[in-house]
């Protein structure tokens, strides 16, 4: 008996393909009904469509089932657009991101809500939460912390006045490239990016662009939609950025860490969304002040070592009232609902001169 060629195999193998692709489209349908369904009830009872916590006990409940040979990851992105698009024929999701589009803003908002948000997309952090605290946008995305500079210092100041709260956090793998019109380093007069990465990219900007002007921009994409307006102007932004506007990437993770990450937190008002269940792997951050004293930062830490609690950032920021006086924005591992966490929130809040919850939520892989 002839054996089938290559190509014939091929074939068959493609035949397969489109039938189970087919058998795949019919089942994400029925998901999607089902989908509408669910969402006229939460409808009817008020209650918050997006849930981030079923999303994740969605996606951990498939991962336990999977037995490949797709890895967990990615089956995790899989689901995660799959509850997205359901969720958008629910009642699409509007949350405002840092832009223009290719922020890094932008994919840390898609990697938590899914492709089919509705993103709204602001000129700074200020504008994120106002949208939000105004109502514009259901959810906003504000950078918090780099792993190589350190917190975003106006997230921090903005957090303190706001009525919105953090009810997730992604954290994200930052990789900064060089974009420009034309696929060489020669004749670049200046760089723009957000401050924050041009601080992440100093030695290498220092080695081989010295003379180049640094300049401060609102976004790393508006720095590289800028760089696509003048042939001697280049941009540090994401390869999403380079796509976005045209831009050639003359040089690849320029970064000066090569594990750069940064966290975002995911926010909202409390109406939105309450604060999320404990998952078992929980963040609380919190800021507070206390009395301008002798020794009253280390009475504020022993709450938390008197419980159990381990503190795992500590950052202060001027109060700006002309007295020396600061705020302090602590994180702690675990959640309120834990009695050890809340005996230790209960006893800090009696030390302190101002005292508010920023939120608490399931900590990013």
């Amino acid at each position: 008996m002839t054996q089938p060629s290559q190509s014939e195999a091929l074939g068959v193998l493609r035949v397969q393909i489109d039938s189970i692709d087919q058998q795949l489209l019919s089942l994400l349908n029925q998901r999607a009904k089902v989908a509408e369904q669910v969402g006229e009830i939460k409808r009817a009872e008020g209650s918050p469509f997006f849930r981030p916590d079923r999303v994740a006990q969605v996606i951990e409940k498939i991962q336990k089932a999977n037995l490949g040979p797709l890895q967990n990851q990615h089956v995790a992105s899989i689901w995660r657009e799959i509850m997205s698009a359901c969720l958008a024929l629910e009642a699409p999701q509007r949350v405002a991101v840092l832009g223009p589009e290719g922020t890094f803003t932008e994919q840390a908002a898609i990697e938590f809500f899914g492709s089919a948000a509705n993103l709204i997309y602001c000129a700074n952090f200020d504008e994120v939460f106002h949208a939000t605290a105004a109502g514009t946008a259901q959810y906003g995305v504000v950078g918090m912390e780099n792993s190589t500079e350190g917190v975003v210092a106006r997230s921090l100041d903005l957090f303190l006045r706001s009525p919105v709260h953090v009810v997730g956090e992604v954290s994200l793998l930052v990789r900064h490239n060089l974009l420009r019109q034309v696929n060489h380093l020669d004749g670049i007069e200046v760089v723009m990016a957000h401050p924050q990465a041009l601080a992440q990219c100093q030695n290498w900007l220092s080695q081989h662009l010295p003379n180049a002007e640094r300049r401060a921009v609102s976004s790393n994409a508006e720095g590289a939609r800028l760089a696509s307006t003048n042939p001697a102007w280049a941009g540090l932004a994401s390869e999403r950025a380079a796509a976005q506007f045209g831009l050639h990437i003359v040089a690849h993770a320029i970064q000066d860490e090569a594990y750069n990450r940064t966290r975002f937190a995911i926010i909202c008002l409390p109406q939105t969304l309450a604060m999320p269940p404990a998952s078992g792997k929980d963040c609380t951050s919190l800021v507070v002040s206390v009395p301008n004293r002798p020794g009253a930062v280390h009475d504020l830490l022993m709450p938390l070592k008197n419980n159990g609690v381990s503190m795992t950032r500590f950052e202060s920021r001027p109060a700006k009232s002309g007295q020396w006086e600061y705020y302090f924005y602590i994180d702690v591992a675990g959640h309120p609902s834990q009695p050890h966490v809340a005996a230790a929130l209960k006893e800090l809040q009696g030390l302190c001169a101002f005292y508010k919850v920023l939120g608490a939520y399931p900590v990013s892989e």
